[in-house]
């Protein structure tokens, strides 16, 4: 026997609590996830960090960016494991993770005080769907729990743009900003600028792209690309200026390489145009097709952190 709770039951048993939002992204064609996180409070993400991580199970990365746990996990099932300490401690991980037409099925197990955070936290907050019980609940204390959360199937769209600005007005940053907080389609996720070589003779002042990602329903994919080519369209003041588009979870080497080499060097648009068709980004002129470069090692650059704000003589040191 089970119990099927909604997020609403959950918070009348157990009390308003500290999940601000879950999101579940998935990339079925690598066979990976991503799981995003808010609480209220860092200490909670600290903690849960640590522990997901050494129980293992089907989570390969954590990472933490302020009050959210960035999680990314294999789609399948692993057991996950406490060790010696867990009878004292407790802890907390994640078990499996399973598609389901467009939910994903998340499989979570804790123990003693963690077992609040994934009993009673993490599954009434916003994002959850249900989550699914034991007929007995019991959390905290020495109980152990195990409950599987139901969440809409997202996948993560990112759009990079360059050339959109002139030397006597214009940034691109912040029109892909306010685009972003803007869009009423997804979740706005990240806003990059990614610094390349201010040695380019085309340049308007510095010499960056700039890339959003937003996390989407499939059913919203077309509405989402439909909102950001006409936000563009009609904001940029550029005659030159193209929109690459990238969906999935996992950049290739071979793209995130032309970024990095996009700040050494002056690269060509049919280079660009090679690596985009052999890696899955989408090219669209918006007004022109000098902004390709760019935008390519906006895709490129998307997942290296500081590195792709830097120089090479900043993180090459």
């Amino acid at each position: 026997m089970s119990k099927i709770l909604t997020p609403d039951e959950l918070t009348e048993r157990f009390g308003k609590l500290f999940c601000k939002g879950v999101i579940t992204l998935v990339d079925e064609e690598n066979g990976i996830a991503r799981i995003v996180e808010d609480c209220i409070a860092k200490g909670p993400v600290e903690w849960d960090a640590v522990n997901r991580k050494r129980a293992g199970g089907i989570i390969t990365d954590v990472r933490i960016e302020g009050t959210t746990i960035i999680m990314d996990t294999i789609i399948g099932e692993k057991e996950v494991k406490f060790g010696p300490a867990s009878k004292d401690l407790g802890g907390q991980g994640l078990k499996a993770l399973r598609v389901e037409g467009d939910r994903v099925k998340t499989t979570w197990v804790g123990l003693a005080g963690a077992s609040i955070g994934i009993g009673a936290c993490l599954p009434q907050g916003p994002g959850t769907l249900e989550a699914e019980y034991p007929d007995d609940i019991k959390i905290g204390g020495a109980h152990r729990i195990e409950v599987t959360i139901t969440t809409p199937k997202m996948v993560r769209m990112v759009f990079a743009v360059d050339d959109t600005d002139t030397k006597e007005k214009g940034a691109s940053w912040a029109m892909m900003l306010k685009l972003a907080r803007s869009c009423p389609f997804g979740h706005f996720l990240e806003h990059k600028i990614i610094q390349l070589n201010p040695n380019v003779p085309e340049k308007t002042t510095n010499c960056v792209s700039v890339g959003v990602s937003f996390a989407a329903e499939e059913r919203d994919i077309q509405k989402l690309m439909d909102y950001v080519v006409k936000y563009v369209t009609e904001n940029t003041i550029s005659a030159n200026t193209t929109l690459a588009v990238f969906q999935g979870l996992r950049i290739s080497k071979e793209l995130s390489d032309y970024g990095l080499e996009a700040k050494r060097s002056i690269l060509t648009l049919e280079k660009a145009r090679e690596v985009a068709g052999r890696n899955g980004v989408r090219l669209i002129e918006i007004t022109g097709k000098r902004g390709t470069i760019g935008a390519v090692a906006g895709i490129g650059c998307f997942d290296l952190g500081l590195v792709a704000s830097s120089l090479p003589e900043d993180f090459e040191k």
